[in-house]
């Protein structure tokens, strides 16, 4: 399993393609440097799936019950907009333009560690994020995710 670590700052240039930070790239499995998959994420961020975490994400989705409601209504949230990306010979991806509109991202971009997958926000977004959040706040929703991790939820 893929466990990324790290904080990286990228630019996007004219064209919405920006450089995959070498210290992201040191940490993809053997064969897993070149395909990704990236989607709207939870928040107002992308997220970039290498392939190999991508896939088991895609094969649950795909056994769930087509004749379900919420199995369709979910579905159609979460593949909107997941795309196939490539690295290119100079390292780049190119970003899709809805996704980037969707995200706000202009120039100045953060990439962020979330275990098996990249978030991708706009720089000035992203400290906003944790600006609005006080060291009380984050220990209290550390406790209370935390405990459910112990307790089995």
């Amino acid at each position: 399993m893929i466990g990324f670590l790290g904080e990286y700052e990228a630019t996007l240039d004219p064209k919405g393609r920006f450089l995959l930070p070498v210290g992201i790239k040191k940490q993809l499995p053997e064969g897993d440097h070149t395909q990704f998959v990236i989607n709207r994420g939870f928040e107002k961020c992308l997220t970039l799936y290498p392939m190999s975490s991508w896939k088991p994400i895609f094969d649950s989705i795909s056994q769930l019950n087509d004749f379900d409601p919420r199995v369709r209504e979910f579905r159609r949230y979460f593949l909107n907009g997941a795309t196939s990306l490539e690295l290119d010979s100079a390292g780049r991806l190119l970003m899709p333009k809805n996704l980037t509109e969707h995200a706000g991202l202009e120039k100045d971009i953060v990439l962020v560690s979330a275990v098996n997958k990249i978030e991708i926000w706009d720089k000035s977004k992203y400290h906003q994020f944790f600006e609005s959040f006080s060291p009380e706040s984050f220990s209290s929703l550390a406790a209370e995710v935390m405990a459910r991790t112990r307790s089995g939820e």
